[in-house]
């Protein structure tokens, strides 16, 4: 079988010579352990930082060895009955053809008919962290104004979608046209093309009496336009900085941060993991929004292990409209 390893470390933006594919032998498994053939990769924004060799809230991945991450797959082996052969699961795989895996690893996806490759985006990581940001985090209400940056990502089109169900007035940014034009076909009040506009004076306009939450994916100039534009008492939800990861020099912080005294903000960072204990209520309602056509659900989909470099790459560029996935067989 095939499988994708971090060859090199990345000096900032990520190039394909940081990537290798080689062939090895498909593992076997062990008493507890199923074989799964990997069908669908997650690609995600923080899988960038785990190339890197340093602490953080996930180990950074090994040189010259299989980068992992969210996956569904199918069964192709087992030693667990209740994982029998054809069963579809969703886990941490690496990024092989196939992986041995434990069984308390993995999920079993229930056989509806929903899309398997959905518990890796609007079911899984990215609409958890959406859900449980907004709601648990960003303590959002009925009638505020919820701005979102990278809103046309696989985390922000859900973050802003969200926000119009808890009745609230949403305001978007996403690079270039077409990401704006959908935002309005999301039901976005307002999208904001941050390429093309003065997105402090942008956001000052959309949202004159302030911005009750914003859900920062971007971080740098997007966390410092907010600021300049947040209502007495709002609060901010850092969910990630994807503006700064490529960066190999560390950048300043936002040069207006003393707004958060004066406004008295609360600016919280999370993970999503914290919440995986409450995942049940999320996956629940995300089924039901989905079914009754109050969440589209957008998809980027690359066909082949080996195009799992360059998506990961174009994600970092904002190629991606949705979910970043790739298909593998």
């Amino acid at each position: 079988m095939r499988e994708v390893v971090l060859a090199a470390r990345p000096i900032g933006w990520p190039k394909d010579s940081d990537f290798g594919i080689r062939e090895v032998d498909t593992p076997k498994i062990s008493q507890g352990e199923v074989l799964v053939r990997v069908d669908w990769l997650s690609v995600d924004p923080y899988m960038r930082g785990r190339m890197n060799d340093q602490k953080s809230y996930v180990p950074p991945f090994a040189l010259d060895a299989p980068l992992a991450g969210g996956a569904v797959g199918t069964v192709v082996e087992t030693t667990v009955d209740s994982l029998p052969v054809g069963a579809i699961v969703t886990g941490s795989f690496g990024w092989r053809e196939f992986d041995a895996v434990s069984a308390k690893a993995v999920m079993r996806i229930e056989n509806d008919s929903t899309p398997p490759e959905y518990y890796l985006g609007v079911l899984g990581m990215p609409g958890m962290t959406a859900y449980y940001g907004l709601i648990n985090v960003g303590d959002v209400k009925d009638g505020e104004v919820v701005y979102v940056s990278a809103a046309a990502g696989a985390v922000g089109s859900i973050v802003g979608q969200i926000a119009k169900i808890k009745g609230c007035r949403t305001i978007g940014s996403a690079g270039g046209p077409e990401k704006v034009n959908r935002l309005a076909e999301l039901g976005f009040d307002v999208g904001v093309d941050y390429r093309s506009a003065d997105l402090r004076e942008t956001l000052a306009a959309a949202a004159p009496g302030g911005i009750d939450v914003y859900f920062d994916n971007v971080g740098g100039d997007h966390l410092e336009a907010a600021l300049w534009n947040m209502a007495d008492f709002g609060r901010i939800v850092m969910c990630g900085a994807i503006s700064l990861y490529n960066s190999s020099q560390a950048q300043p912080g936002p040069r207006n941060l003393v707004l958060a005294v004066q406004r008295r903000l609360r600016l919280q960072g999370f993970i999503v993991s914290d919440h995986f204990s409450e995942m049940g209520q999320c996956i629940s309602d995300m089924k039901s929004w989905v079914r009754e056509g109050k969440i589209s659900v957008d998809q980027t989909v690359v066909s082949g292990l080996e195009a799992a470099p360059g998506a990961l790459i174009g994600l970092m560029k904002g190629e991606n409209l949705g979910k970043m996935l790739v298909k593998v067989s």
